[in-house]
């Protein structure tokens, strides 16, 4: 179901929801979901029930299943893993006399949810009358905590408002929840029975702890929780747990007008290192530390997290309301499920939802980095860092394929390959190139050199081997691939498709210049002079297909001469799910954009002329299967002229989980798509691109939008973009006193901090008329009243 838009009123810096919606509650759990990266927690009502998805997740920790084929094939991964739900600590149950509160009885008088993207907390108000008349008011608070990696918090307040009441609290830890019948989308998470195996329970009059261990995977975690209670008189307070299970009560009676009040500490650790005793004292330190910092310092600590972020981060929007709120909620999701990764993957829906298993994708590197580089580049150094850990993973999985250096895995939760559909999988070698270019725009963007030391060289390495071992130069000298898959998942298994050959070959670049900057790291990796000239030969000779007929680029070799896709007899989208793989990779039909997110990343390699007619070309075949394809349509559509095609592509990709755009938002939310509202926006209508190594802007507005506004770090300097229909200002702050040099329209531009610098936009004119998209799949218009 779409998301009401009377129940959610667009507002700059709140998702709010004025109703309780129950046939939406799967969708606004996940909209209201908090995280900081290492703890996820789905927007469930705090008594438990009713519910879409329980969920609580923990980064990292996942249960290992088997991946059934029909046929074996040699190299085809023996294991897939899942995102398990763990122990849910955010139940809160309230009893009114004795009636439960239960929103589906009695009389729900008024509630509301509001997200607060500033203060980074889910706050919740419910007035209701139990069915024997009881009249009481809720008002809860919870924050997944920023600052205190293994923190979250609770302040749950129950008010009497006509007569005296006897009011009982259960605060609760619950394991193994029952989970909803998995549906037949293989997007949806596989079921997972009862994953957590009982270690050991403790139990005191304030609060409790509960480990478990997952059968296959050997993983173990530890959930600990405790309480602050203030009552305005005489209040019982006990305690009891049992292998998946703990409880603490608080009963008290309360007159008109009084409160009780409890704060409630949860605190989540997991490893499959650490002892029991040792994960066991860990959650009793952050017990501790919870309570020495109090709840008003976790808020405080919150939102001076916050403020630092959107100093760096934020987008300003005048004119278009609706993608203001979207492109902070799509900020702030993306910050959620990398501040405090540490070292873990980002998974593709964060931890808000089951949904694609809890698996990482190439989405991180190609989405979520670039927006984290330039505006919390400590997590995306991280985030690199967790895919350099999982080298020995890659190279055990290119020897497995009989090729050389590292085959990064398409999608994974620890770093082994988890896809069991090859063709999409294993055959999108794409991905490590993407990996490759995240380490260098990181290098390029921060100017931090310490990350390519560390652990770079080693990807930029293994990744350059396994481009030469799975290409090759043709008879004419042209350096070629064959077999693979690039972006778009409806055309497999080719001969060189665009996009990942102009990929590898700046992959093979960037190794050997990474070898010229570190000689000695490069030689004790054994990439000589001969190697790295090779390397080079390969990326200058590599062959990219050209439709002379046609004057466009085939998205790989002899695209442009299959069949056409017929629209009029096969348009029920998305197509996967009602055409057989095999029509759709024989013919002209592109789930996510492929040529065209080559022509964004590698924006040098074409020229104008080129681009306009690759837009026109693919627009006209492009489905949007894939959340991943708005947002780089919204960027190539703005460079080549279409701005109110642009303004509605970014209008879709910031929506599509507050409208629930492709009916799934109910798994969580897209976290790639979140980044590309950013990335629509900044990098589409801004111009933003960093592809030759420098700063470049070029910023032009829709109608739509009077006035752009937002933040970079660009090396030691933030820079601020203000532009509007006319001109555009740049300013320089917090940074060294001096001057920084850009490139604006295509001329360098001098900068310096001492004032603004105010330049003309350069007029932009389309070379063709805006391109018609497949029936149907025209973008989610926005209004133009």
């Amino acid at each position: 179901m779409m998301i009401a838009d009377e129940a959610f009123p667009v507002e700059p810096w709140h998702v709010r929801e004025t109703k309780l919606c129950l046939d939406l509650l799967p969708q606004s759990e996940s909209l209201f979901a908090l995280s900081n990266g290492h703890i996820g927690m789905r927007g469930n009502l705090d008594e438990g029930e009713p519910f879409g998805l329980p969920g609580t997740y923990l980064n990292g920790f996942y249960e290992n299943r088997p991946l059934p084929y029909a046929e074996a094939g040699f190299g085809y991964p023996e294991e897939g893993q899942s995102v398990v739900d763990v122990t849910n600590g955010k139940l809160i149950r309230l009893l009114v006399e004795d009636e439960p509160f239960d929103v589906r009885y009695g009389d729900l008088i008024a509630h509301e949810r509001v997200l607060d993207l500033r203060a980074g907390t889910l706050r919740r108000t419910a007035e209701w009358c139990s069915p024997a008349g009881k009249h009481v008011r809720i008002e809860s608070t919870r924050l997944v905590s920023l600052a205190q990696r293994g923190l979250a918090a609770i302040e749950y307040v129950v008010e009497a408002l006509d007569e005296d009441v006897r009011v009982t609290v259960q605060s609760e830890l619950v394991a193994n929840e029952d989970q909803p019948a998995p549906s037949d989308d293989p997007r949806v998470a596989a079921l997972l029975v009862k994953p957590l195996e009982p270690v050991e329970h403790e139990v005191s009059e304030r609060g409790a702890s509960l480990m478990h261990r997952t059968r296959a995977s050997g993983l173990m975690m530890a959930t600990a929780m405790d309480h602050l209670v203030e009552a305005p008189g005489r209040f019982q307070l006990s305690g009891d747990a049992g292998d998946d299970w703990a409880r603490t009560t608080v009963v008290c009676a309360l007159k008109p007008g009084e409160k009780l009040r409890i704060v409630k500490y949860i605190t989540y650790g997991w490893s499959s290192l650490r002892s029991r005793p040792a994960l066991h004292d860990q959650a009793a330190a952050a017990i501790a530390a919870a309570r020495f910092t109090g709840w008003d310092g976790l808020l405080d600590s919150q939102r001076a997290y916050l403020d630092e972020f959107w100093d760096c981060a934020d987008v300003e929007v005048d004119g278009d309301p609706d993608c203001q709120q979207a492109v902070r909620f799509g900020l702030f999701h993306v910050l959620q499920a990398s501040a405090r990764a540490e070292r873990r993957a980002i998974p593709g829906k964060g931890l808000t939802g089951t949904g694609y298993d809890g698996h990482a994708f190439w989405d991180t590197e190609g989405f979520v980095l670039p927006v984290l580089t330039y505006t919390a580049p400590g997590s995306a150094a991280d985030a690199l860092r967790w895919r350099a850990s999982t080298l020995d993973m890659a190279r055990d999985r290119a020897r497995e394929l009989g090729l050389k250096g590292a085959c990064f895995p398409w999608r994974t939760i620890h770093g082994e390959e988890c896809s069991g559909y090859w063709p999409a999988g294993t055959a999108a070698f794409h991905v490590n190139a993407d990996i490759a270019l995240a380490f260098e725009r990181y290098r390029v963007v921060t100017g931090d050199q310490s990350l390519e030391r560390e652990c770079g060289l080693n990807v930029l390495v293994e990744t350059a081997r396994m481009w030469m071992s799975l290409g090759h130069h043709d008879r004419h000298g042209r350096w070629r691939i064959d077999g693979v898959t690039g972006p778009d998942e409806y055309t497999a298994v080719v001969r060189d498709n665009v996009f990942t050959n102009l990929m590898a070959a700046e992959n093979l670049r960037i190794a050997a210049e990474a070898c010229g900057r570190n000689p000695d790291d490069a030689a004790d990796l054994g990439a000589g002079n001969e190697e790295i000239a090779a390397w080079r030969d390969a990326a200058d000779a590599v062959h990219i297909p050209y439709d002379e007929e046609l004057g466009v680029h085939p998205q790989c070799e002899g695209f442009t001469t299959l069949r056409e896709w017929d629209f009029t007899e096969s348009n029920d989208y998305p197509l996967l799910m009602h055409e057989p793989y095999f029509r759709l990779y024989s013919s002209q039909v592109v789930k996510q954009t492929d040529l065209v997110l080559a022509m964004h990343w590698q924006s040098h390699a074409f020229t104008d002329e080129q681009k306009a007619r690759n837009v026109d070309y693919y627009e006209r075949r492009t489905t949007r299967d894939s959340s991943l394809s708005a947002c780089t349509q919204a960027v190539m559509c703005a460079e080549v002229g279409h701005l109110e095609l642009a303004h509605d592509y970014a209008y879709e990709a910031a929506l599509i989980d507050l409208r629930d755009l492709h009916r799934n938002t109910s798994d969580g939310v897209h976290v790639a798509s979140l980044a590309g509202s950013w990335t629509a926006l900044v990098q589409g209508f801004g111009g933003l691109r960093d592809d030759e190594k420098m700063l470049s802007l070029d910023p032009h507005l829709p109608p739509g939008i009077t006035r752009m506004r937002f933040r970079l770090r660009w090396r030691n300097f933030g820079v601020v973009v203000d532009v509007d229909h006319d001109t555009v200002t740049y300013t320089l702050r917090d940074g060294p006193e001096g001057e920084l040099t850009i490139r604006h329209a295509g001329q360098d531009l001098h900068l310096d901090t001492q004032k603004p610098t105010e330049v003309a936009v350069r007029p932009r004119h389309p070379l063709l008329p805006p391109p018609q998209q497949p029936p149907g799949r025209a973008p989610f218009r926005r209004s133009r009243v």
